[in-house]
C-alpha cells in the first residue's frame, strides 16, 4: 500500500490522487496508448478554417429561476448554418443582466448536425459571453469528445461577427486525418 505522509484527511485524499495520477503517467510506455502518444498526434494536427452564415431562431423558455429580480431568462436555439459547415444545430441558452443598463451574460451549449468541409457527423458547441455597453465578448469552443461520425475528434473555436442583422462565422478546427 501507498504510505502518505499527511495527515490531513482532505489533504491526504488529495495526495493520493496526484500519486496515482503520476504513477500511472509513468507507467505508461510509449507506444502503448500513453498520455505522450496522444500529444504528439495532436500536435500533427493540421489546423483549417470553415467559413459561411446561419440563420438563427431564438424562443424564450420558461426560466428556472421565476424571482421578478432575478433577471435570467432561458431560449432555445435553432440554427440552419450554410458555406463550409451545411446543417443545423438546436441548443439551449441562459441569460442574464442588466437590459436597461446595456450590460449581460450568456452561456450556452448546441449540437451542431451535418457536414464540416464534407465530413458529416454531429459535434457540441460551448458559448459564453458578456457584453456591456461598449463592449462585446464571446468565446464558442468545441466540447471535447463530442464528434460523432467523420467529425470525431473535432476540436476548435467558433467566432460569429453580425453586420446589418445578418450572421456569419469563422470556424478554426482541427481534425484527424482519416475520417
Amino acid at each position: 500500500m501507498l504510505a502518505l505522509p499527511v495527515q490531513n484527511p482532505a489533504r491526504r485524499a488529495v495526495a493520493l490522487v496526484f500519486s496515482l495520477a503520476v504513477i500511472l503517467w509513468t507507467a505508461s510506455a510509449p507506444g502503448q496508448g500513453s498520455v505522450m502518444q496522444t500529444a504528439t498526434a495532436e500536435e500533427t494536427l493540421t489546423t483549417m478554417r470553415a467559413k459561411g452564415t446561419f440563420e438563427v431562431k431564438l424562443s424564450p423558455l420558461e426560466p428556472y429561476n421565476q424571482a421578478a429580480d432575478a433577471k435570467i431568462g432561458r431560449m432555445s436555439i435553432d440554427k440552419t448554418f450554410s458555406g463550409d459547415v451545411v446543417g443545423n444545430s438546436q441548443g439551449e441558452m441562459l441569460s442574464g443582466g442588466s437590459p436597461a443598463e446595456g450590460s449581460a451574460g450568456y452561456v450556452a451549449i448546441e449540437r451542431v448536425t451535418g457536414a464540416v468541409q464534407g465530413r458529416s457527423g454531429s459535434f457540441l458547441l460551448q458559448h459564453s459571453g458578456t457584453m456591456t455597453p461598449t463592449s462585446q465578448k464571446s468565446t464558442i469552443t468545441v466540447v471535447p469528445g463530442s464528434g460523432t461520425g467523420e467529425l470525431e475528434g473535432i476540436a476548435g473555436t467558433l467566432s460569429i461577427e453580425i453586420e446589418d442583422g445578418k450572421h456569419s462565422y469563422d470556424f478554426e478546427y482541427t481534425l484527424p486525418s482519416d475520417p
